[in-house]
Formats: structure tokens, sequence, C-alpha cells
């Protein structure tokens, strides 16, 4: 049975900690303290628990038994990434291919830590492009086995991986009796029930041009919206700044600062998305949001004009005229 709380009782307790390689900040809302950091302490270890299951750097992983065995025979893994591969490569069919799990080794040859780079040849381009396709993930369903058939192949979480921790971690925290969160990944975030004192949860997008800005403010009353673009992680080559995102269909990261932000009940699926639409272009992408339901997105231009699927768009019409 749901537990009574006082609203004007509940305080919010914060967690901030280094989880899968970014920063987290996992918030329980309650009037309990004890019970607040037993459900933050519950959701940073389910979060642990997903790194080491999805990890490609962690050689004992399920993931990196995956990719050290492309080519050479299939890997029995368990039900719950099996899963998850067959929910990624669902989201690739949506995307026609824009969003690709098998993408990942293109992080192997784009370094972004910010620096001046090179073009890379147009030989090992070709090479990475070769090796860069989802439809080539065989899965095994009766065995739930997974098998690259392409010897040097890899697949990789990073364009869903913290949108589904934050998932899980919210699920272990409402068994643990926390009924009103936040989880923050690196701003990717996914909420639920009610802030204190308040009925909805106040979100900003960040412009992408100046960081420590935001472009809008708007309430959600819980979900997820992620934000995905170059504002952080990129490389510069002559000049020309380079996202870390790059096109699973070309094998090149994109080179404009457009920013998309997707909202969604599963912070998996807005997280996979955001990924997509950054690498589609504009119209292309609200199209396909358009068609989903229960999923918006924003979309900045490089000259910070906001684009919005219809869902949104009507939500600001409305308010506007309150």
């Amino acid at each position: 049975m749901r537990r009574e709380m006082n609203a004007n009782k509940c305080k919010a307790h914060h967690h901030s900690c280094k989880l899968m390689g970014c920063h987290f900040v996992i918030t329980a809302i309650d009037s309990n303290p004890g019970l607040a950091w037993k459900g933050i302490r519950a959701a940073e270890s389910e979060i642990l628990r997903i790194e080491q299951l999805i990890s490609s750097w962690k050689e004992d992983s399920e993931t990196s038994s995956i990719n050290r065995n492309a080519g050479i025979r299939p890997v029995r893994v368990s039900t719950e990434l099996f899963q998850l591969i067959e929910r990624s490569i669902r989201i690739s069919d949506l995307t026609s291919g824009a969003f690709d799990m098998s993408g990942t080794l293109a992080r192997f040859y784009w370094k972004s830590d910010c620096s001046e780079q090179d073009y890379l040849s147009q030989s090992k381009i070709e090479k990475l492009r070769d090796l860069i396709n989802y439809r080539l993930i065989q899965l095994d369903e009766d065995l739930d086995t997974v098998y690259l058939s392409k010897k040097g192949m890899k697949i990789g979480f990073g364009g869903i991986g913290k949108g589904y921790a934050a998932q899980m971690a919210k699920h272990v925290m409402i068994e643990e009796g926390i009924h009103s969160g936040l989880i923050n990944a690196s701003g990717d975030l996914m909420c639920w029930g009610n802030p204190p004192n308040r009925e909805s949860w106040s979100i900003k997008i960040p412009d992408p041009v100046k960081i420590e800005d935001s472009i809008l403010q708007f309430s959600i009353p819980e979900g997820s919206i992620v934000t995905s673009g170059s504002h952080y992680n990129y490389v510069l080559i002559d000049g020309v700044r380079h996202s870390h995102i790059v096109d699973p269909r070309t094998g090149i990261p994109i080179k404009d600062e457009k920013s998309v932000s997707v909202l969604s009940p599963s912070p998996e699926f807005a997280d996979a998305m955001a990924t997509a639409l950054s690498v589609m272009e504009m119209s292309e992408g609200i199209s396909l949001v358009d068609q989903i339901n229960g999923v918006e997105c924003l979309m900045i231009d490089q000259k910070s004009e906001l684009n919005y699927s219809n869902g949104l768009s009507e939500k600001f019409r409305n308010e506007d005229n309150k």
C-alpha cells in the first residue's frame, strides 16, 4: 500500500556520483530521510549493475564477450541484455538505421577530447562503414544468443544505455517506497511524482551555442526528456566543430550545432531517439516523431531557431493563449 505523506514535510535528498562514465544526480523526494537515502543507494547499485552488464570497456561484461566473439561464434547472454538488444534493433528499424548500436565502432576512430585532429582517410571510413550494420546482429530467441556476423564488429549502448539505467533506477526506487524523484544522467532526465510543494517539474533546454544559458524552459508532470547535441563533446578538424555523434550510415560525425530534445514516458526510448534524430534531417525527424504516440521533440537548428513536433507546438500555443 502506498504510504501517505505530508506534502509540506517532503524534502528533496540529492546524491551526486559518477556512473557509466558520466555525472549522475539521484534525487529522492520524501519526508523520511532514512527511506530517501535507502532509495538513492538502491538506485546507485542498480545503475552499477547495469553498467557491468552493458559496458563494452569492462572485459568481463556480456557485451565485451559478444564483441570478442564477432565473426567467431554466438554468445549466450542474460535475458535482460538480449531483450535490450532486441529493442535497440527495433529502434534501428524505426529510424531506418539512424540509430545503430553497431555504430559504436566509430567512437574508436574519433576521440572526442576537444583537440584539433585530421580527417580520416577514405579507406579508413570505408573500412568503418563495412562493420556498421545492425542487420548483421543475429539473435536466437530460443537460446538467447547474440552473434555479430563480421569479425571486427562491435556493439555498444552509448546511445541508449543511460536511458535504460535511469528507467531501471526509477523502478527500484519505487519498489523502495520513493514515489517522487528524479534521475539526472548528465542532463538526461527521468522524473516522476511531484517535487516539494509543486505539481510539476521545471525543465530547462540548454542553448546549443551558449551552453551556460537555457533557450527554453517549461514544465512536465512526469516522464523523461533527453537532449543530444555537440555542446560538450566534439573535436575540431580544420577549425570546424565535429560532434561526438557519428552518423552510423556514413561513419562520419555530424558537423552542425543542432540540438535535439526528446520527451517520452520511457527514458530508454528517448535516449535512442535523441541519438537518431541528431543525424536525421530535421523535417524527416519531426515527421517521424509526429507518428509516435506519447513522444514529442524539440530540434534547434544552427540559427538557434526552435522547431517543435506537433504535440509540443500545440502545448506552447495553448500556454501562450492562457
